[in-house]
């Protein structure tokens, strides 16, 4: 049992920095463009776990059969998703990203069916229409819609990269990296600091780190080290000994760290319309992975 619960301890940390994430990227993008916040974030975050490697006497080196993996993985998990991220903060409030990248287990299930030949039941098919009505009252809420979607193109790019993150999670079951996950980890968050480079050059985007205020540095050294070192690092350790589905089920508590956080730091004002389609994305997701069994009494 020591190791599950050790697991499970590990998926809720993760889950909980990446919830907070949002409001922090928000709390910053008034500031620096998306590439520059990446670049930074991500630098921190891969001095951070190299000095854990160098603490633990972990080897730094890799196997050549590995790099390709770890390139695919680094530019989609890690460079391509926050891009996406990123941008889609800039137009919508942190709270309701953090309700539709919940999602993310349906376009799983769809592509499972698709590159996997999985069967779609009617309860999947039931999950896969309740989430959806859930994302068109998140994206409607707020331009006061009932059921619609909003023309925003924050909204297309946030469910853009829940797609993003459903062909990873499928990558990195195909792949099977067999190395250390703090390795793993760190040699993503290299590349993603790397991949920004060329366009903080572009964008002269240390020319505005003046600007920043010690409370925005604070977001800034969050993100790095919590939620790009540890909690990428920590995601993976869960992964190590719980199941993929099991480990999934700690993504219905993302959104509600996402809104309590919003709440709280950003003074965001709460939508009786957008908590309740978040609500139903999770109930629709939980039907869609057949995970309502573990939200149902039972006898012992």
């Amino acid at each position: 049992m020591k190791p599950q619960l050790a697991a499970s301890f590990f998926a809720t940390i993760s889950i909980s920095f990446w919830g907070v994430s949002f409001v922090s990227t928000k709390a910053v993008l008034d500031k620096l463009d998306p590439y520059t916040l990446i670049m930074l974030r991500f630098a921190i975050g891969a001095a951070f776990l190299l000095l854990v490697l160098l603490l633990k006497r972990y080897p730094l080196q890799i196997p050549l059969n590995y790099i390709p993996h770890l390139i695919v993985l680094g530019v989609l998990g890690v460079f391509i998703h926050q891009v996406i991220q990123v941008s889609a903060l800039k137009t919508i409030d942190a709270s309701s990203a953090g309700w539709i990248i919940s999602f993310s287990p349906v376009f799983t299930v769809l592509l499972s069916m698709i590159f996997l030949h999985e069967k779609l039941t009617f309860l999947k098919t039931l999950g896969i229409i309740t989430a959806i009505s859930g994302v068109l009252m998140v994206t409607g809420a707020r331009s006061g819609q009932t059921l619609g979607f909003a023309l925003n193109i924050g909204y297309f790019l946030m469910i853009l990269s829940t797609l993003n993150w459903a062909v990873y999670s499928i990558l990195v079951r195909k792949l099977q990296i067999k190395l250390p996950s703090l390795v793993v980890t760190f040699y993503m968050s290299l590349l993603g600091c790397v991949l920004t480079i060329p366009f903080l050059m572009r964008d002269s985007g240390w020319e505005k780190f003046h600007l920043l205020s010690d409370s925005e540095w604070a977001h800034i050294l969050f993100l790095g080290i919590f939620v790009s070192g540890i909690g990428y690092w920590y995601w993976s350790k869960a992964l190590e000994v719980l199941e993929a589905s099991k480990v999934s089920m700690f993504i219905y508590m993302e959104p509600l760290f996402t809104f309590i956080a919003a709440v709280l730091l950003l003074r965001e004002k709460i939508f009786f319309i957008s908590f309740m389609g978040g609500i139903i994305i999770i109930i629709g997701v939980i039907m869609v992975n057949g995970q309502l069994k573990y939200f149902s009494w039972r006898k012992r």
